[in-house]
């Protein structure tokens, strides 16, 4: 018959696949994530399979535990990804220049139709001779500019104070390559301790074409829009359109979990080490986000959830809240 939603000393009805029970199920605040699902939704042009659901999410009241409960089960049936790779994500804040400087040597590009498909160290070159064909949007610190183009978002600003969102445009045809894994293979780093941290104080330590020459191990290049249309105080845009949710969004391979997925993760918090299990929506994408139990947690934005992103990379299990009928 398969294991059950798990309530606490109540079971549901609703039955699940076998082996599929939700661990945590009953200490999640489920209603956290229904803002997140709410979004999607409308970001959605066309829900397909979630139309119902979207629909009834539309009417349930905020903060509504019991209600949003009762809507998860009525509408959804979880079903094992399996197990994979939890990572986290986050925006930056970051300082910016409008005109090239000392300490502001790096290019945060538009997209340019029009240029040749070139790799990091291609599209550094073209710049640096005069010869980019697109606009060069502001000027960064070479290692900021970097985590920037790994995270896909960010909030920059200006030295008078100014503050302008920055959101992903698109990207070179070049695979992503972690710079971390270069690290280990060169003998420079031992694999326990790559995080986000650790590479960034490698880069700042290291000589300037040292650290140049590293980056431009990943080939991959992520181009970026003004995104003035945010609010200051909601999360960038993700790949569905909709502004990620701190800890309810994630990234995941859309080739096999679509956009707008409520999903189940279990994992460890990165730095407490708790147990980290909660209701979670498919809202963005990853160059390095692939398979089917592959997420990445969303943490919001500044050093605090950079802290968290930057440590998390820990084993995890996923499930896929399929509607119903669907």
């Amino acid at each position: 018959m398969g294991r059950v939603w798990r309530r606490g000393l109540r079971l549901s009805l609703f039955l699940l696949l076998p082996g599929c029970d939700l661990p945590g199920w009953d200490r999640d605040r489920v209603s956290e994530a229904v803002p997140a699902f709410q979004a999607g939704c409308t970001a959605m042009r066309d829900p397909g399979p979630l139309a119902a659901a979207c629909a009834e999410a539309a009417r349930l009241p905020a903060g509504d535990e019991r209600a949003a409960r009762a809507f998860l089960e009525a509408h959804f049936e979880p079903a094992s990804a399996g197990e994979g790779l939890i990572t986290g994500y986050y925006e930056p804040v970051l300082r910016i220049s409008p005109v090239r400087a000392p300490g502001f040597t790096a290019p945060l590009l538009a997209p340019a139709p029009d240029a040749p498909d070139m790799d990091r160290a291609g599209i550094e070159a073209a710049v640096a001779r005069g010869e980019w064909p697109g606009e060069i949007l502001a000027w960064a610190d070479p290692v900021d500019a970097f985590f920037l183009q790994i995270q896909g978002s960010g909030r920059g600003v200006y030295p008078d104070g100014t503050v302008r969102r920055l959101g992903y445009a698109g990207k070179n045809q070049h695979p992503y390559v972690p710079i971390g894994r270069l690290l280990i293979e060169r003998g420079a780093m031992a694999r326990e301790d790559v995080s986000m941290q650790s590479i960034r104080a490698w880069l700042q330590e290291a000589p300037p074409e040292e650290a140049r020459a590293l980056m431009q191990g990943n080939p991959s290049w992520v181009f970026f829009g003004w995104r003035d249309d945010l609010p200051a105080e909601g999360g960038p845009a993700g790949t569905l359109g909709a502004p990620l949710t701190p800890g309810r969004s994630v990234a995941v391979d859309r080739a096999h979990t679509p956009l707008g997925s409520l999903l189940w993760i279990t994992t460890r918090h990165p730095l407490s080490g708790e147990k980290l299990e909660r209701l979670v929506v498919a809202g963005d994408t990853g160059g390095a986000i692939r398979g089917p139990a592959r997420a990445d947690l969303f943490w919001g934005w500044g050093d605090e959830a950079g802290a968290a992103a930057g440590q998390m990379r820990e084993k995890g299990r996923v499930w896929v809240l399929r509607p119903k009928g669907g």
